[in-house]
């Protein structure tokens, strides 16, 4: 299949690649040249410029960018990827956006006859680079099931959760349980650190327990050691965090724990820690 993918970032690139390595064909795109060209030398795959070029001939056209403005600038925007897709091809957006935007990319889309579904990501750089990401999908069915057998090629779970936006608002929840599973682990660490407790004792006891998550398995042993330069960093997650808080101002939803989260990132982005790994929540603790 003829595949183009925008958005060469830390997810991008190495989904992309999967996507050779599955026997597509792959044009790929990206705002930085030189990373594009890199990622060409290494895969093999075609060079667009514009986004206009990665979209031509394409049957199915990934994105995975920044935010709902990028989104705007590389779909919809003047020689954006939707003036570049043939009748008939689909659109798949993993960035993390919010409802709304996929909601006009969809009506835009649909006024060409291209196919849409909003699909953000769960999993993480490590996801991406290992090719199990989970995605969470909003769009119609049948669109879906055409995109789903191409998106397996990085993903070990794909979801087709409603109609279009509802891949957004279930990335938002995704965050937001992520949020307060982050603050609790924190919490418990620098409790049993204070209580003098043997830790990897302890969470060899507790983590085949009711407090298990994938945090507290991935992550409880580079935050005692205050190791935090990898993974999801903060300023990611405070974007996604505001986009769940913005919905939850239009639906009535109260995310008590969320919004304090989201403050307690806003200590841990003045301790320095922009680029952080969202487990650096422990860090505002650590140095209070």
């Amino acid at each position: 299949m003829r595949v183009a993918f925008a958005g060469l970032g830390v997810m991008g690139y190495p989904m992309a690649g999967y996507l050779v390595d599955s026997g597509h064909d792959v044009t790929v795109y990206n705002r930085t040249a030189e990373k594009a060209e890199k990622w060409c030398m290494e895969k093999g795959g075609a060079l667009a410029s514009t986004p206009v070029k990665v979209a031509d001939d394409a049957d199915i056209v990934f994105t995975c960018v920044g935010n709902d403005d990028d989104v705007h600038e590389v779909i919809l925007g003047d020689g954006g990827v939707l003036e570049g897709i043939p009748d008939g091809s689909i659109i798949v957006d993993h960035t993390t956006a919010s409802a709304n935007v996929a909601r006009e990319v969809a009506e835009a889309a649909a006024h060409k006859n291209v196919g849409f579904l909003d699909a953000p990501l769960s999993g993480g750089q490590a996801g991406a680079e290992n090719g199990q990401l989970t995605i969470m999908v909003g769009g119609e069915a049948s669109v879906f099931e055409r995109a789903r057998p191409v998106m397996e090629a990085y993903a070990k779970a794909i979801t087709l959760i409603g109609p279009v936006g509802s891949g957004q608002l279930a990335k938002m929840v995704n965050q937001i349980c992520i949020a307060g599973v982050v603050q609790g682990l924190s919490e418990g660490l620098h409790f049993a650190k204070r209580a003098g407790l043997d830790v990897p004792q302890m969470m060899a006891a507790i983590s085949k327990g009711a407090a298990q998550s994938w945090q507290m398995e991935n992550r409880w042993e580079t935050m005692i050691r205050n190791e935090f330069d990898f993974g999801f960093a903060v300023d990611w997650m405070r974007k996604d965090l505001g986009i769940a808080l913005e919905e939850a101002s239009k639906n009535g939803a109260k995310l008590e724990i969320t919004q304090l989260v989201d403050g307690y990132y806003a200590e841990v982005q003045n301790l320095g820690g922009d680029r952080w790994d969202t487990s650096s929540l422990i860090a505002r603790l650590e140095n209070a």
